[in-house]
């Protein structure tokens, strides 16, 4: 057993220690930027395979106070690396420093590496190579003002790179973002969950992730992970090639309807594709439309959006205009989120609608009264998850919550 961390985007936590809860059955814990949970290689495995929401799966390796690059060295110098890999696998060393004293990152990187190098020519009398890309170890060092933990990265590529993403359009949004979106909202693909409709898609992510949870499509199982080459699970890989055919035995036809679309004829290419590459195709209704014009696609549902702004405002047929605009101040972007607003007053009562947006005074500009507003971190950009209940009768400039 050893004490998972889970990294995950400010504002997740919660939502992240709760789907720890549901697919593995243990109780983790929420801090800062992620979730511990005490797990074993097999817990390991089936959270890179099932979850929609970490960004990775760190299994702990040492950690101790320290003061500067030596101590660090000794530190990684401690680890049995020759349990994780052989001087013929590669490796890689990635830090996340919070208030360090240390004067260099890089450095402290490279310190890291030598160590585990010096190790293993030690024991096995050579040392492995570094790959930047694609290393059988990578290693993650989180530094403090005070503390260091040194952990072995079991996912390799970051969680959201779910294996079917080609086809993006500008500033496309993170698949774990989009799947905190809909579990913020309270929506799992459940039928009881209704429709769920974003349109204005752009590649897809959100539709994409919303299709998956309705089929039962496990958010890993396109993908290969670092720990079925790392050498502490190479007696559990049977067990990992059970895991994945359970999970795919489990895909089904979609428990409810999903429709997406787009403006931008390219933009809704690119998302029918991507949704053929995740194996959700024809669990997605594609239509190329202005989301000012386009009518309810059932009687009520969830729309789930992060809105849209420069040349995906624009109507079809109007000229492309191609750089992003912010969401605060005039121009189409207000022209845009007022008549969007009016639009929904109009068509889609008896529908719920959540919108990602950085711009705090979203609402305002809409004219409309949220219900809630979730903080989510979209990277670095600081965004609120707003929900408007759109009531039947409520007329314009109403009260919709």
């Amino acid at each position: 057993m050893a004490t998972l961390f889970l990294p995950c985007a400010a504002g997740v936590e919660a939502l992240l220690q709760d789907e720890v809860l549901r697919v593995t059955g243990l109780a983790a814990e929420a801090g800062r930027g992620g979730v511990w949970v005490e797990g074993d290689e097999r817990a390991a495995m089936q959270l890179n395979l099932e979850s929609r929401l970490a960004q990775r799966v760190l299994w702990p390796l040492a950690e101790a106070p320290y003061r500067d690059e030596h101590d660090l060295y000794d530190l990684a110098r401690r680890v049995p690396w020759e349990q994780w890999m052989t001087p013929a696998q590669t490796l890689r060393v990635d830090m996340v420093a919070m208030r360090s004293p240390l004067t260099s990152l890089n450095f402290t990187a490279l310190r890291i590496k030598d160590a585990v190098c010096d190790h293993l020519r030690e024991v096995a009398g050579a040392r492995p190579s570094v790959d930047t890309r694609h290393p059988d170890l990578p290693i993650t060092l989180f530094v403090g003002p005070d503390h260091a933990m040194l952990y072995a990265d079991t996912s390799g590529d970051a969680l959201f790179k779910r294996g079917w993403r080609e086809d993006t359009g500008e500033a496309p949004l993170k698949e774990t973002l989009a799947a905190a979106m809909l579990a913020a909202a309270g929506w799992q693909g459940r039928a009881e969950d209704g429709p769920l409709f974003d349109p204005c898609c752009g590649a897809g992510t959100i539709a994409i992730e919303a299709a998956q949870m309705a089929c039962g499509i496990a958010p890993g199982s396109l993908r290969r992970f670092a720990f079925e080459r790392q050498r502490p699970f190479q007696a559990h890989l049977a067990a990992w090639r059970d895991m994945q055919r359970a999970a795919k035995s489990r895909v089904h036809a979609p428990a409810v309807p999903v429709f997406a679309g787009d403006v931008s004829f390219r933009l809704t290419d690119y998302a029918t594709r991507n949704a053929e590459r995740a194996g959700v195709a024809a669990a997605i209704d594609f239509k190329t439309a202005d989301a000012l014009q386009r009518p309810p696609p059932a009687a009520c549902g969830t729309l789930m959006l992060n809105p849209p702004y420069g040349e995906r405002i624009a109507p079809k047929g109007q000229g492309s205009q191609t750089s992003r605009e912010g969401f605060e101040g005039g121009g189409s972007s207000a022209e845009f989120f007022s008549a969007l607003a009016a639009h929904w007053k109009r068509q889609y009562p008896g529908w719920t609608a959540w919108l990602l947006s950085p711009d705090m005074k979203l609402p305002t500009l809409m004219r409309l009264k949220e219900s809630r507003r979730v903080p989510l971190w979209n990277g670095g950009i600081e965004c609120r998850l707003f929900r408007f209940d759109m009531l039947r009768g409520a007329g314009p400039g109403g009260r919709l919550a």
